[in-house]
């Protein structure tokens, strides 16, 4: 049996997700965050060494890291869904988004989340205008205008495309779901960038998704 260790708010949300699509029986472990610091609670060490989520279990395998995660359970259980066949430019390009999701657009997020908390934190009066200044300058010289040059390209992709691999749902969709989650609600996607607004709206009104969110709880960013 699959068990996914779920920490609310989180990107195991996707993986509750995938699972939905492909119809296979798994069980959740709940999993709260800190309600001071918003980390992740001391249990799930008890699962991974990191203590992250997502994690999953099956049976004696330990898996980690979201890509992994979706590589895996889709190539194992997917019956040849949700990816394009091996050694098909397609195939290539799915694996592509697997690994851009977190190792190059979420990283530019992150860094833009650190700097908004450096510039809102509580400090010293005669520190913080320093603090607030250099944080304002790396968003203004680094993390926004790389944030815009990725948002264009995935607005210029889905433009041409339904979905990042072609006319089909693929797992690289479900992986490029959380980082465009979180664009959304620091970007006006309807305004800006309408193909990854439609592609947003889609993916929430998937029944799939709708049972993964009933299953997960709450979930916001």
């Amino acid at each position: 049996m699959i068990t996914v260790h779920h920490l609310e708010n989180s990107r195991s949300q996707r993986i509750l997700w995938l699972l939905e699509e492909l119809g296979i029986d798994y069980e959740i472990k709940h999993y709260q965050r800190d309600k001071k610091t918003g980390l992740a609670p001391a249990e799930l060490f008890e699962v991974h060494p990191l203590g992250k989520s997502p994690v999953i279990t099956d049976d004696k395998l330990t898996i980690a890291e979201s890509g992994l995660i979706i590589e895996y359970l889709i190539e194992t259980y997917g019956n040849g869904e949700l990816m394009p066949a091996r050694g098909t430019p397609e195939n290539l390009e799915y694996r592509y988004w697997l690994h851009y999701a977190e190792g190059t657009f979420m990283t530019l997020m992150i860094i833009t989340l650190v700097l908004n908390r450096i510039e809102s934190a509580p400090q010293p009066f005669f520190i913080k205008p320093v603090t607030k200044s250099i944080a304002q300058k790396a968003k203004a010289g680094y993390s926004g205008p790389n944030i815009k040059l990725n948002l264009d390209y995935l607005e210029n992709v889905l433009q041409n495309s339904k979905w990042f691999c072609g006319d089909s749902m693929s797992g690289a969709d479900i992986m490029m779901s959380f980082p465009i989650e979180a664009a959304a609600v620091r970007t006006d996607l309807k305004a800006n960038y309408p193909a990854l607004a439609e592609f947003h709206r889609r993916i929430k009104r998937l029944p799939a998704y709708e049972r993964a969110i009933d299953k997960g709880g709450p979930y916001a960013y």
